[in-house]
């Protein structure tokens, strides 16, 4: 199996057409870009709020605990049910996807932008104010600076779970790795299954490792975890 497994990966064939290894990657990506940005312009803002104003904490909690025992599958297929008969072409398909994989990134980064604001030394914040700062500069010039650790963490948490769950996309006909999984359970190709997973998992730890790196340069040495000694 692992000697089949490695054929399908190196031979060409698998890699060229619109439903290649390269294709179906692009459109895996392309479908959890957007989603991260859809559920980034959503969570961050309400995330920032409620961190800077402590209000609705409680609410936040509830609705990302919510968000988190939503059965994927089940919303993917009502959703598509739903808006099959409104919407015409590959949106009617690929916007049920997204609205699955928003509702699943939302918890992450929301958890990581109210939590950063959080953590921020009160003596920070009092430092701030004494020297005159307003309410919106401090929490765009003090807080969210020292926050970016946590809410960068909650980004990459949450795309790292897009990825994983963007595969049911192929469920409802849309592309992605996902295709790999199901047509080759439908053909009984399983080295075409276990390529695929093992595609998967490769592009979560190449976005990752990306991700990391971003984290790295976007966020002060001074609040850098201290390296392992």
């Amino acid at each position: 199996m692992i000697q089949q497994t490695f054929a399908w990966l190196i031979d060409p064939a698998s890699w060229s057409g619109p439903a290649g290894i390269l294709a179906q990657t692009i459109t895996h990506l392309r479908i959890s870009i957007v989603a991260l940005l859809v559920a980034s312009l959503v969570a961050v803002p309400v995330g920032l709020y409620i961190g800077h104003t402590g209000r609705g904490r409680w609410l936040a909690i509830n609705i990302a605990g919510a968000f988190r025992a939503i059965p994927s599958l089940g919303v993917l297929l009502a959703a598509t049910m739903l808006l099959l008969p409104v919407l015409r072409g590959e949106l009617a398909f690929e916007l049920p996807v997204l609205i699955v994989l928003v509702l699943l990134a939302i918890p992450p980064i929301l958890s990581g932008a109210y939590a950063g604001v959080e953590s921020v030394d009160p003596a920070a914040r009092d430092a701030a104010r004494g020297i005159g700062m307003t309410g919106s500069q401090v929490l765009w010039q003090v807080e969210v600076p020292a926050a970016l650790p946590l809410l960068l963490s909650g980004i990459r948490s949450a795309m790292l779970q897009i990825i994983a769950t963007a595969t049911i996309a192929a469920i409802v006909g849309v592309g992605g790795l996902g295709r790999f999984l199901i047509d080759g359970q439908a053909s009984r190709r399983y080295e075409m299954m276990a390529g695929g997973a093992l595609v998967v998992a490769l592009l979560a730890l190449l976005v990752d490792l990306l991700l990391a790196l971003v984290q790295r340069f976007a966020v002060s040495p001074g609040l850098r975890a201290p390296a392992a000694t």
